[in-house]
């Protein structure tokens, strides 16, 4: 029998997907599932996004541009510089989805072998990307302690080798929605400029900040313009997660025109979701102002509730719509096969993420879930309620 790749043997599971089987094992069962485990936005999409397709009336169904449709490119940028980013069309491509720019990238930055240092628990599929790309993953790793705060720059320092060529953090955090302060970007921009190296930004989760703080983009740092890469995505923001449609943005030329060839590649991204994203950006501020304010009334309610469960520790998150909790249990990976599997209180469950899968150092976050506190405020207390329940009979 012909054999598998070992890059495709080294491709690791998503820890958020691997326990579908569970959830659609416990649905047959008659069993309700909330679905703690998946940042899918209950967010009803803008209309005016919605409409763009509804009312459209193309008859042919052509390729844009490799880089996307200018149109969208130019009020894109137009966006960004409204959000004070000084982004230009030419700094733009449209991809499909964030994912796709990530892989640009890398694929624009690194060769096979080379390292790139990524504070951790981070996104997993970062994690895939980087075994796609022939990249190493060099994790530094932030705690729970401390939560989820930036390590300290001399333990970046520590990790840098002749094979080091960027660092990737996500700001705000997904797992830990820890929303990084601009005395952090601009540690880590002075230590990228010192050494020479790419820092690539994940801000797809710019917009959802709490509690007055507000979100400091590596593209607003000056005197990195040729080190920067921003990342971002219509997926959440707009919650249009099957748009698959985001971007890869940089100053540098040459990482574009690189990106620009990868681009060409696949020929180009999808018309009716960047129709779709062109509209989206017509949508007004009110929009926002009630999302946010919602995301923040469900992060206090299910950080109060977890509060109240003994052994739990969380961290309270600053951005995104994700926490980590550490969890009285030794593996958190069996106790969320259990929960599906094994286990309902008054026919209903929880589905969560172990952490585990978050992080690339072996044997760390083994007691860790991340929760997505995408449900309404009275799901997100009904499922902590289980939870507790659940723990209590899963120590027995």
């Amino acid at each position: 029998m012909p054999k598998i790749s070992t890059k495709g043997q080294q491709m690791p599971e998503s820890p958020i997907r691997k326990l579908v089987p569970y959830a659609e094992g416990a649905k047959k069962k008659g069993h309700k599932v909330y679905h703690l485990n998946i940042g899918q936005p209950d967010i009803k999409t803008p209309e005016v996004a919605l409409n763009a397709i509804k009312n459209n009336t193309i008859e042919t169904l052509e390729y844009s541009h490799s880089a996307g449709f200018e149109s969208y490119r130019t009020k894109l940028s137009n966006y960004y510089k409204n959000h004070g980013l000084p982004i230009n069309t030419e700094d733009i491509i449209i991809t499909t989805g964030g994912s796709e720019a990530l892989l640009f990238a890398m694929g624009s930055t690194m060769d096979n072998g080379d390292e790139i240092i990524i504070p951790e628990p981070f996104y997993a599929n970062y994690n895939g990307f980087s075994t796609a790309s022939g990249v190493n993953v060099v994790p530094v790793i932030s705690t729970i302690d401390e939560g989820f705060a930036l390590p300290p720059i001399s333990a970046f320092e520590k990790l840098i080798t002749p094979k080091t060529k960027a660092i990737l953090i996500c700001n705000p955090g997904n797992p830990t929605g820890y929303l990084y302060s601009k005395e952090e970007i601009l540690q880590l921009a002075e230590i990228v400029k010192k050494h020479d190296l790419f820092l690539i930004a994940d801000e797809v989760y710019r917009e959802f900040i709490y509690d007055g703080d507000e979100h400091f983009s590596v593209m607003n740092v000056p005197g990195i313009e040729e080190n920067a890469i921003m990342i971002d995505s219509v997926s959440k923001r707009y919650s249009m997660c099957g748009a698959r449609i985001g971007c890869i943005v940089s100053k540098n030329k040459e990482v574009m025109s690189t990106a620009m060839k990868f681009a060409q590649a696949r020929l180009s991204p999808p018309t009716y979701a960047q129709i779709a994203s062109e509209a989206a950006l017509d949508t007004p501020q009110s929009y926002f102002d009630d999302v946010i304010n919602e995301y923040k009334e469900r992060r206090d309610t299910l950080i109060s509730e977890l509060n109240k469960i003994d052994g739990v520790k969380v961290a309270t998150p600053k951005g995104a719509f994700y926490c980590i909790a550490k969890l009285p249990v030794k593996s958190a990976d069996d106790f969320a096969k259990w929960l599906l599997d094994s286990y309902d209180n008054n026919g209903e469950t929880v589905m969560v993420a172990p952490a585990a899968g978050f992080y690339s150092t072996p044997n760390v976050g083994l007691d860790e879930i991340r929760i997505a506190y995408v449900l309404k405020k009275e799901d997100l207390v009904r499922s902590v309620e289980i939870l507790k329940d659940a723990l209590t009979k899963y120590n027995k």
